[in-house]
Protein backbone atom coordinates (compact mmCIF):
# COMPACT_ATOMS: atom_id res chain seq x y z
CA UNK A 1 0.00 0.00 0.00
CA UNK A 2 0.97 3.46 -1.02
CA UNK A 3 2.13 6.19 1.41
CA UNK A 4 -0.96 8.08 0.76
CA UNK A 5 -3.46 5.55 1.14
CA UNK A 6 -2.08 4.33 4.64
CA UNK A 7 -2.09 8.68 5.60
CA UNK A 8 -5.86 8.95 4.52
CA UNK A 9 -6.60 5.77 6.75
CA UNK A 10 -5.00 6.94 9.52
CA UNK A 11 -6.84 10.48 9.50
CA UNK A 12 -9.91 8.03 9.51
CA UNK A 13 -8.88 6.35 12.90
CA UNK A 14 -8.02 9.13 14.58
CA UNK A 15 -11.30 10.84 13.73
CA UNK A 16 -13.31 7.82 14.23
CA UNK A 17 -11.47 7.57 17.96
CA UNK A 18 -12.34 11.40 18.86
CA UNK A 19 -15.97 11.06 17.82
CA UNK A 20 -16.13 7.83 20.29
CA UNK A 21 -14.71 8.87 22.93
CA UNK A 22 -16.71 12.19 22.66
CA UNK A 23 -19.96 9.95 22.90
CA UNK A 24 -18.38 7.75 25.99
CA UNK A 25 -17.23 10.51 28.16
CA UNK A 26 -18.63 13.85 26.89
CA UNK A 27 -22.56 14.35 27.71
CA UNK A 28 -24.93 14.23 24.66
CA UNK A 29 -24.81 17.68 22.76
CA UNK A 30 -22.18 19.03 24.45
CA UNK A 31 -19.84 21.28 22.18
CA UNK A 32 -16.78 19.66 20.83
CA UNK A 33 -14.56 21.56 23.32
CA UNK A 34 -15.95 20.68 26.37
CA UNK A 35 -13.51 17.72 27.26
CA UNK A 36 -10.58 19.74 26.91
CA UNK A 37 -12.03 22.59 29.89
CA UNK A 38 -11.45 21.47 32.77
CA UNK A 39 -14.18 21.87 35.68
CA UNK A 40 -14.48 24.96 37.95
CA UNK A 41 -14.31 24.04 41.53
CA UNK A 42 -16.69 25.67 43.79
CA UNK A 43 -19.60 27.72 42.24
CA UNK A 44 -18.92 28.21 38.69
CA UNK A 45 -21.32 31.35 38.51
CA UNK A 46 -19.21 34.48 37.94
CA UNK A 47 -21.63 36.71 39.61
CA UNK A 48 -21.53 34.57 42.84
CA UNK A 49 -17.58 34.49 42.31
CA UNK A 50 -17.21 38.18 41.99
CA UNK A 51 -19.75 39.00 45.00
CA UNK A 52 -17.59 36.63 46.88
CA UNK A 53 -14.44 38.33 45.96
CA UNK A 54 -15.71 41.42 46.94
CA UNK A 55 -17.12 40.39 50.48
CA UNK A 56 -13.85 38.89 51.03
CA UNK A 57 -12.09 41.93 50.03
CA UNK A 58 -13.94 44.51 51.89
CA UNK A 59 -12.76 45.57 55.37
CA UNK A 60 -14.14 44.84 58.49
CA UNK A 61 -17.08 46.63 59.89
CA UNK A 62 -17.26 48.69 62.80
CA UNK A 63 -18.51 45.79 65.04
CA UNK A 64 -17.92 42.77 62.96
CA UNK A 65 -15.14 40.42 64.15
CA UNK A 66 -13.65 36.99 62.73
CA UNK A 67 -13.31 33.87 64.66
CA UNK A 68 -9.70 32.31 64.17
CA UNK A 69 -10.85 29.23 65.26
CA UNK A 70 -13.29 28.62 62.58
CA UNK A 71 -12.39 31.17 59.85
CA UNK A 72 -10.63 30.85 56.84
CA UNK A 73 -7.82 31.99 55.27
CA UNK A 74 -9.63 34.29 53.12
CA UNK A 75 -11.89 35.14 56.04
CA UNK A 76 -8.89 35.76 58.58
CA UNK A 77 -6.74 37.63 55.83
CA UNK A 78 -9.90 40.19 56.30
CA UNK A 79 -7.96 41.78 59.83
CA UNK A 80 -5.74 44.48 59.61
CA UNK A 81 -2.32 43.86 58.71
CA UNK A 82 -3.03 40.07 58.30
CA UNK A 83 -2.20 39.25 54.33
CA UNK A 84 -2.81 35.62 53.14
CA UNK A 85 0.27 34.58 53.65
CA UNK A 86 -0.06 34.96 57.39
CA UNK A 87 -3.67 33.76 57.44
CA UNK A 88 -2.47 30.63 55.99
CA UNK A 89 -0.54 30.21 58.36
CA UNK A 90 -2.72 30.79 61.40
CA UNK A 91 -4.90 27.84 59.94
CA UNK A 92 -2.31 25.47 59.64
CA UNK A 93 -1.06 26.32 63.07
CA UNK A 94 -5.00 25.48 64.61
CA UNK A 95 -4.65 22.48 62.37
CA UNK A 96 -1.77 20.98 63.38
CA UNK A 97 -1.45 22.76 66.74
CA UNK A 98 -5.38 22.66 67.99
CA UNK A 99 -7.39 25.65 68.55
CA UNK A 100 -6.45 29.16 70.00
CA UNK A 101 -7.85 29.92 73.53
CA UNK A 102 -6.66 33.85 73.05
CA UNK A 103 -4.00 36.04 72.34
CA UNK A 104 -1.55 34.03 73.88
CA UNK A 105 -1.83 31.36 71.63
CA UNK A 106 -2.54 32.76 68.55
CA UNK A 107 0.62 34.96 69.35
CA UNK A 108 2.75 31.15 68.68
CA UNK A 109 1.80 31.68 64.80
CA UNK A 110 5.27 33.20 63.36
CA UNK A 111 4.21 36.90 62.52
CA UNK A 112 1.80 37.72 64.90
CA UNK A 113 3.27 39.74 67.68
CA UNK A 114 2.51 42.59 70.07
CA UNK A 115 1.88 45.22 67.46
CA UNK A 116 -0.28 42.89 65.17
CA UNK A 117 -2.04 41.80 68.46
CA UNK A 118 -2.61 45.10 68.93
CA UNK A 119 -3.97 46.04 65.32
CA UNK A 120 -6.88 43.28 65.90
CA UNK A 121 -7.72 43.80 69.18
CA UNK A 122 -11.61 43.74 69.28
CA UNK A 123 -11.38 42.32 65.99
CA UNK A 124 -11.37 38.92 67.00
CA UNK A 125 -12.62 36.39 68.79
CA UNK A 126 -11.83 32.50 70.05
CA UNK A 127 -14.60 29.86 70.52
CA UNK A 128 -14.04 26.21 70.78
CA UNK A 129 -11.39 26.01 72.77
CA UNK A 130 -12.87 25.40 76.45
CA UNK A 131 -12.42 28.93 76.64
CA UNK A 132 -14.44 31.93 76.90
CA UNK A 133 -15.65 33.61 74.14
CA UNK A 134 -14.65 36.66 73.73
CA UNK A 135 -13.50 40.03 71.81
CA UNK A 136 -13.10 42.22 74.41
CA UNK A 137 -9.66 43.89 74.95
CA UNK A 138 -6.91 42.53 77.64
CA UNK A 139 -7.26 45.19 80.29
CA UNK A 140 -11.51 44.36 79.93
CA UNK A 141 -10.62 40.51 80.20
CA UNK A 142 -8.79 41.14 83.15
CA UNK A 143 -11.32 43.54 84.87
CA UNK A 144 -14.01 40.97 84.34
CA UNK A 145 -12.71 38.35 85.67
CA UNK A 146 -13.12 39.63 89.02
CA UNK A 147 -10.47 41.76 91.65
CA UNK A 148 -7.33 39.56 93.12
CA UNK A 149 -4.35 40.90 94.89
CA UNK A 150 -1.13 39.07 95.28
CA UNK A 151 -2.43 36.11 97.42
CA UNK A 152 -4.64 35.21 94.16
CA UNK A 153 -4.68 35.19 90.66
CA UNK A 154 -7.65 34.84 88.21
CA UNK A 155 -10.11 32.38 89.36
CA UNK A 156 -8.56 31.48 92.29
CA UNK A 157 -4.67 30.39 91.11
CA UNK A 158 -1.89 31.75 92.66
CA UNK A 159 0.18 34.90 90.72
CA UNK A 160 3.28 33.56 88.74
CA UNK A 161 6.64 34.04 90.20
CA UNK A 162 8.61 35.66 87.56
CA UNK A 163 11.76 34.17 89.52
CA UNK A 164 11.06 30.50 89.33
CA UNK A 165 8.23 30.33 86.66
CA UNK A 166 8.45 27.52 83.55
CA UNK A 167 8.33 27.96 79.92
CA UNK A 168 4.78 26.80 80.40
CA UNK A 169 3.90 28.60 82.84
CA UNK A 170 4.50 31.88 81.71
CA UNK A 171 3.01 30.64 78.54
CA UNK A 172 -0.69 30.21 80.09
CA UNK A 173 -0.80 34.12 80.78
CA UNK A 174 -2.57 36.00 78.57
CA UNK A 175 -0.52 37.82 76.18
CA UNK A 176 2.69 35.93 76.59
CA UNK A 177 3.64 33.26 73.72
CA UNK A 178 6.22 31.23 72.98
CA UNK A 179 8.75 33.87 71.66
CA UNK A 180 7.93 35.97 75.49
CA UNK A 181 8.15 33.39 78.01
CA UNK A 182 12.11 32.60 75.85
CA UNK A 183 12.74 36.10 76.55
CA UNK A 184 11.76 36.11 80.08
CA UNK A 185 13.74 32.96 80.78
CA UNK A 186 16.66 34.26 78.88
CA UNK A 187 16.67 37.72 80.74
CA UNK A 188 16.74 35.84 83.99
CA UNK A 189 19.90 33.68 82.59
CA UNK A 190 21.52 36.94 81.85
CA UNK A 191 20.60 39.09 84.20
CA UNK A 192 19.35 37.49 86.74
CA UNK A 193 16.67 37.45 88.95
CA UNK A 194 13.72 39.71 88.70
CA UNK A 195 13.30 43.11 91.58
CA UNK A 196 9.98 44.01 91.59
CA UNK A 197 7.24 43.05 88.60
CA UNK A 198 8.08 46.53 86.35
CA UNK A 199 11.51 44.96 85.33
CA UNK A 200 9.05 42.74 83.07
CA UNK A 201 9.48 46.10 81.13
CA UNK A 202 13.32 45.48 80.20
CA UNK A 203 12.43 42.39 78.65
CA UNK A 204 12.43 42.57 75.13
CA UNK A 205 8.99 42.14 73.90
CA UNK A 206 7.21 43.46 76.71
CA UNK A 207 5.60 47.26 76.66
CA UNK A 208 3.99 49.18 79.65
CA UNK A 209 1.27 48.55 78.38
CA UNK A 210 1.27 44.35 78.09
CA UNK A 211 3.54 44.94 81.68
CA UNK A 212 0.58 47.03 83.72
CA UNK A 213 -1.84 44.07 82.29
CA UNK A 214 0.00 41.50 83.42
CA UNK A 215 1.14 42.85 87.04
CA UNK A 216 -1.85 41.48 89.22
CA UNK A 217 -0.97 37.91 87.49
CA UNK A 218 2.77 38.38 88.63
CA UNK A 219 4.61 38.47 91.58
CA UNK A 220 8.68 38.30 92.88
CA UNK A 221 9.79 36.44 95.34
Amino acid sequence: MSKEPRAVLLLLSLVIAGHAGRLLLGAPGAPPGELLAPPLHGDADPSRQRARATQLARPLSTHETVDVNQATAEEIARLPRIGMSLAKRIVQDRGSRGLFRGPGDLDRVPGVGPALLAAIQGKVSYRGAGAEVTTLSSDARLSTSGSYGNSEGPRGKAPVDLNSASEADLMALPGIGRARARSILAYRREKGSFAAVSDLGRVSGFGGALVARLAPLLVVR
